[in-house]
C-alpha cells in the first residue's frame, strides 16, 4: 500500500441532466504517470468509497505506482444526482466518466475498467462498447440464476455447514429447524436441475438484452478482444456461482482458457474482502497485472 498520499481532487460532471462526483487520484509527478489509467466501478448498492474503503485503498496504491485511478458514483448513489440506475443501465454513467477522466488526464491513451460483484459486470457488459477500454478487473463477478445459486450453495454451503461444529451443537439442544432445512434442500437441487442449459455458443454476438445474464455476459467478453483478470473469493458464494459456470465443459471454460484471461482466488476471502491483508493482495494483483502487458 502507499507510503505517502498521491494527489487527489473532487470532479462533478454531467450525465443526461445528473450532476455525478467522483474523485480522481493522481500521482505526485505527472511526468512518470502511466497512459493506462483504471477506472473503478461501483457495485451497487455502494458508493465510491467501497466496502471498508477498499476502493479509496485501490485508487490510492495504484496512483502512488504511477496508475492514475478514478472511482465516482452511478446516478442516484452516493452523491450524485438522478434516479438509481441498475447495474446493466449505467453504459452512459460508465462514458460519461471515461470522458472526464480523459479529459482530466490528458497523456491518458486507455483504460481498464476495475469492479466488484454487480459493478464487474456492468464494467464486462459496458467494454464492448468503447474501444478506449484496454482491460478489465473482475472480482467476484455476479452472473446470478437461480440454477446457478442453487448449485453454488448445495456444493459449498451446505457442505461446509456439514463441518460446522454450532450446528452440531444445535441438532444436539434440539434447536436444529430439521423440516425446514430438509425442505430448503430439496428446493434448491430442484433449482438446480430445473434449469435447460445455456447454448453453447462461442461468438455469442446475437445475445438479446433479455437473454440471461450468464449469456449476456459471456456473449459480451466474448466480443471485448481486451485482457481480463478475474478474482475470486473463496468464502463467497457469489464467486462460487461464477467458478462454477465457468468450469463446467463448454463456451465459457473455452473464453476463460484463452490466454487472454487470467484468474487468481483468494482461498478464505469473503465477498468484499473485508480483511486488509486480502485487500493489499487483491491491489498487489491488480498492479502486477497492468505492468505485465
Amino acid at each position: 500500500m502507499p507510503d505517502a498520499m498521491p494527489d487527489e481532487r473532487a470532479l462533478a460532471f454531467p450525465c443526461h441532466g445528473a450532476w455525478l462526483y467522483g474523485i480522481l487520484s493522481l500521482p505526485k509527478a505527472s511526468n512518470q504517470a502511466s497512459s493506462r489509467g483504471v477506472l473503478i466501478v461501483v457495485g451497487g448498492p455502494q458508493y465510491r468509497a467501497g466496502s471498508h474503503r477498499q476502493f479509496t485503498l485501490l485508487a490510492r496504491d495504484l496512483a502512488s505506482a504511477g496508475i492514475p485511478a478514478m472511482r465516482f458514483d452511478y446516478r442516484g448513489m452516493g452523491d450524485s444526482e438522478g434516479d438509481l440506475q441498475n447495474f446493466d443501465n449505467v453504459a452512459e454513467d460508465l462514458r460519461a466518466a471515461i470522458d472526464r477522466f480523459f479529459t482530466e488526464v490528458p497523456g491518458l491513451r486507455e483504460v481498464v475498467l476495475w469492479g466488484l460483484c454487480d459493478g464487474a459486470s456492468a464494467a464486462a457488459m459496458y467494454a464492448p462498447q468503447d474501444a478506449r477500454v484496454a482491460g478489465l478487473v473482475l472480482l467476484n463477478p455476479w452472473v446470478r440464476t437461480e440454477e446457478g445459486q442453487a448449485r453454488a450453495t448445495i456444493k459449498h454451503y451446505y457442505k461446509d455447514r456439514l463441518f460446522d461444529a454450532r450446528l452440531w451443537k444445535k441438532i444436539g439442544s434440539g434447536q436444529f429447524d430439521v423440516k425446514g432445512s430438509v425442505r430448503s434442500l430439496c428446493e434448491n437441487v430442484g433449482k438446480a436441475f430445473a434449469s435447460k442449459p445455456a447454448p453453447d455458443a462461442d461468438a455469442a454476438a446475437d445475445v438479446t438484452s433479455d437473454a440471461p445474464l450468464p449469456e449476456r455476459m459471456q456473449g459480451a467478453l466474448t466480443r471485448f478482444g481486451g485482457r481480463v483478470l478475474v478474482v475470486l473469493s473463496g468464502a463467497d458464494l457469489t464467486a462460487q456461482e461464477f467458478a462454477g459456470l465457468t468450469s463446467r465443459p463448454g463456451a465459457w471454460q473455452r473464453l476463460l482458457s484463452t490466454p487472454r484471461f487470467t484468474r487468481r482466488q483468494l482461498d478464505k476471502a469473503d465477498h468484499t474482502f473485508s480483511r486488509r491483508p486480502w485487500q493489499d493482495q487483491v491491489s498487489d494483483w491488480t498492479r502486477d497485472w497492468l505492468r505485465s502487458w
